[in-house]
């Protein structure tokens, strides 16, 4: 059976290297950050199946990150680690998205129970979406995208990608033929509010390229001098 994967995000380091030691124990696949911003970033690189999110974070609080990641994704499982008497919290959390509570402190034994708990219902609505949505698929040329189980094939050959990185390829794909600003692109994968380098579009079209085009001899991503990139077939 495939390792669940679980994101812890708690800045008190001690509660964190413990969640990490027994739940890496109990089999799972486990990796942890300290703040808000870090969980974050962690969140995008990989597919998680759970993520144990503290509340109270440095960076951008839990409930924000919770914000961000229900924005973009409703169905990895999300266990809150929420203070005693911090209510609003609970209810701002569950109405957000999340999927369970716990409340410090707490023993190890009940937050191991809603792990199980939180990914037998992870586990249920995967297989459901699994069986209700069609396979969408998106393609130029020889590249293949599958929307719904977030795969890419460069003809036959799988390609891995991170999320975000997918995201981009996706957005361009869908707008296959469409020449796309930077701002464009920017604000549809990154989010209107994203505060970082500007120049992170070019740099993750090269991250794209170097993965789905040189490898192949193909150029599928084209770059429209003083405007932005386009997908194309391959020629």
């Amino acid at each position: 059976m495939e390792q669940a994967r679980i994101l812890i995000v708690e800045d008190e380091e001690k509660i964190a290297r413990v969640l990490e030691l027994e739940l890496t124990y109990e089999n799972y696949y486990v990796q942890k950050a300290t703040d808000g911003l870090k969980g974050f970033a962690m969140y995008q690189e990989k597919t998680w199946d759970l993520i144990i999110l503290d509340i109270m974070l440095p960076g951008i609080s839990g409930i924000e990150l919770l914000r961000r990641i229900r924005s973009q994704d409703k169905k990895t499982a999300v266990l809150l680690v929420t203070a005693k008497d911090s209510v609003e919290d609970k209810v701002s959390g569950l109405d957000l998205g999340a999927n369970d509570y716990i409340t410090k402190p707490f023993q190890i034994e009940e937050l191991l129970a809603r792990v199980r708990s939180s990914l037998r219902f992870q586990t249920k609505t995967a297989l459901k979406a699994e069986a209700e949505e069609e396979e969408h698929w998106l393609s130029a040329g020889e590249l293949r995208l599958n929307e719904s189980a977030r795969e890419v094939y460069a003809g036959t050959e799988p390609v891995e990608l991170t999320r975000r990185e997918f995201d981009l390829l996706y957005y361009l794909l869908r707008n296959k033929k469409q020449v796309l600003s930077r701002d464009q692109i920017l604000e549809q994968v990154w989010g209107f509010d994203y505060i970082g380098e500007t120049n992170v579009v070019d740099v993750y079209i090269r991250y794209l390229r170097n993965k789905i085009d040189k490898p192949f001899g193909t150029t599928h991503i084209q770059t429209v001098r003083g405007v932005g990139y386009v997908v194309k077939d391959s020629p």
